[in-house]
């Protein structure tokens, strides 16, 4: 089954649903990069009237982890992923439309490829950087994923 925006979509409703009520949703995943879009609105703002961190972390994650689930999808083996540590730095308040972008696609493949052969499993940093409209950063996290076949 290939993992499409509105597949993984369907899946924050069904699955993560304060993520999906915040407004985080997947536009593009593709072979150069995976994309996702929250909009600051009441529901997801915090007492600064800006986007409040943990919602800028689930649209981040989704951005790193959709990318783990595609290539494990496409290996057609079991393979668990976890996130095992994140940090973030953030540089101006979020309002309006924030897109997240990650591009570690290589990274993953390559990961996932000796995740298979070694019994041990990979550890591997992932980067989202969210944009506002403008185009100025406005956050950065990084996702240390971990992967191992069952």
């Amino acid at each position: 089954m290939k993992l499409t925006p509105s597949k993984i979509n369907l899946f924050l409703l069904t699955k993560l649903p304060s993520a999906w009520l915040c407004g985080v949703r997947l536009n593009t995943i593709d072979e150069k990069n995976c994309i996702t879009t929250v909009t600051h609105k009441w529901i997801n703002q915090n007492p600064f009237n800006s986007m409040y961190f943990a919602v800028q972390a689930m649209a981040a994650e989704l951005s790193t982890g959709a990318i783990v689930m595609k290539e494990i999808n496409e290996s057609g083996e079991k393979i668990s992923m976890l996130v095992q540590e994140n940090s973030s730095s953030f540089h101006k308040k979020a309002k309006g439309k924030i897109t997240f972008t990650c591009e570690d696609m290589d990274l993953v493949k390559n990961n996932i490829k000796e995740c298979l052969i070694d019994s041990e499993g990979k550890k591997f940093w992932m980067t989202s950087t969210a944009r506002n409209e403008k185009g100025d950063v406005v956050s950065e996290f990084k996702f240390q994923w971990t992967v191992r076949k069952k």
